[in-house]
């Protein structure tokens, strides 16, 4: 059932791309997306309470349930019996319905992921390295991929639906933070590494700012109740921001949007510097480095960092109080409901940095503003990634829920 022509984009798309569902014939109708944006929402809903949330009709809703279902996007769950009339049969998302590969190119490792439907990772390649080469990061994904793929039966493959690339918007113009030749690094401005990562991949390939990525990763992974206006603060190498307005992923007209790392806080001096100079991973390894202390595991094992408590502290204190004056000055711009913290970090360090930062916010003059919600992010480490592999998902498969359904 195909209620809208192929685009372009998905005439051009290799066979094993083209996903209507699993059995490759393009976008899904704009009902059908909707339908699986909402189970992925709330969960296992039954056919009446998709026609309660959207006005639909219960045909309507039928005919739409039973194509996802004969796709294989949807499971039909146990009926549940004790109400009046028909049991209700609640469907869920179908785990192997669809699978995504996300690649984090980053300032001192890149990632390659296999994600399933539910965002569940099935198979994971990292490589790390002193900085980021557009040869680099081709070799090691043309090596992991076949690896990640031989996990995958036949039948598993032809369900894999893109794959999407985080990485950090101009990377030559930072080759003195990562100690890289700027001879090397300034091969990014002549690659096009989105063409070489489809001709190693074979299917298409869509670039994201990886903070943005990592955003996105919240959105649609992200546990718990989702603000609908929020900032989120990723810490990598460098941090990086994104904006969620109104639900949806405000990227701007570059793709670049809340690229929060450059805006001014004052510092430790009162003067002033740019936010990545505090509140990103870096000055951490600097410290380290600088105490005689290796900083390379900060790259490899973001679960467990072994640092001198002495040092972690003072760049705790100093991220949160970068943070909560970059806060400041978002929310005097934009009406937040929430700022979220996430990155590349145990989650302990990522709970502190969290309190501390409220308390830096607390701290300040908020006369005239109405302060946002500080809390952690619900991914993780590995958002980017995630985030990547949600690109081509969320552009095959889902829209707002809030959007307008079409009767038909």
């Amino acid at each position: 059932m195909k209620h809208a022509a192929e685009t372009a984009q998905d005439r051009s798309l290799p066979e094993a791309s083209r996903l209507r569902g699993s059995n490759q014939s393009g976008m899904r109708a704009h009902n059908e997306r909707l339908v699986l944006s909402l189970v992925r929402r709330h969960g296992a809903l039954a056919k009446s309470d998709i026609a309660r949330m959207t006005g639909l009709s219960a045909q309507t809703v039928s005919v739409i349930m039973r194509a996802l279902e004969q796709d294989g996007l949807l499971l039909r769950g146990e009926p549940l019996r004790g109400r009046i009339g028909q049991p209700s049969v609640p469907m869920s998302l179908a785990p192997e319905g669809a699978f995504f590969l996300g690649v984090k190119i980053g300032r001192r490792s890149s990632d390659l992921i296999l994600i399933d439907f539910l965002g569940q990772v099935r198979a994971k390649r990292r490589r790390t390295y002193r900085y980021p080469t557009p040869a680099v990061v081709v070799d090691f994904v043309a090596a992991a991929l076949p690896e990640i793929l031989a996990g995958l039966s036949p039948a598993q493959r032809a369900r894999v639906g893109g794959m999407g690339v985080a990485m950090p918007f101009q990377l030559w113009a930072w080759g003195e933070y990562v100690g890289a030749p700027q001879a090397e690094i300034d091969a990014w401005r002549e690659t096009d590494i989105q063409a070489a990562l489809s001709a190693v991949a074979g299917m298409p390939v869509q670039i994201q700012n990886d903070a943005t990525a990592a955003c996105g990763a919240e959105l649609v992974f992200g546990t718990g109740e989702t603000p609908r206006d929020f900032l989120y603060f990723y810490f990598g190498y460098f941090i990086g921001g994104g904006l969620v307005l109104n639900g949806r992923l405000f990227t701007g007209r570059s793709g670049n949007a809340a690229g929060v790392g450059p805006m001014p806080v004052p510092g430790p001096d009162g003067r002033m510097q740019r936010l990545m100079a505090v509140a990103s991973t870096w000055p951490l390894a600097r410290a380290m480095e600088a105490a005689g202390q290796p900083s390379d595991p900060l790259w490899e094992h973001p679960d467990v960092w072994h640092v001198e408590p002495r040092i972690l502290s003072d760049w705790m204190d100093a991220a949160a109080a970068g943070l909560a004056s970059a806060i400041l000055s978002a929310t005097a711009l934009l009406e937040l409901e929430a700022v979220l913290i996430d990155g590349w970090m145990p989650l302990q360090v990522r709970a502190e940095i969290t309190r501390r930062t409220q308390a830096a916010l607390h701290r300040i003059d908020l006369a005239g503003i109405d302060p946002p919600q500080i809390r952690e992010g619900t991914v993780g480490a590995e958002a980017r990634a995630l985030g990547a592999a949600a690109v081509p998902l969320a552009q095959r498969y889902l829209v707002d829920p809030d959007a307008a359904l079409l009767e038909f």
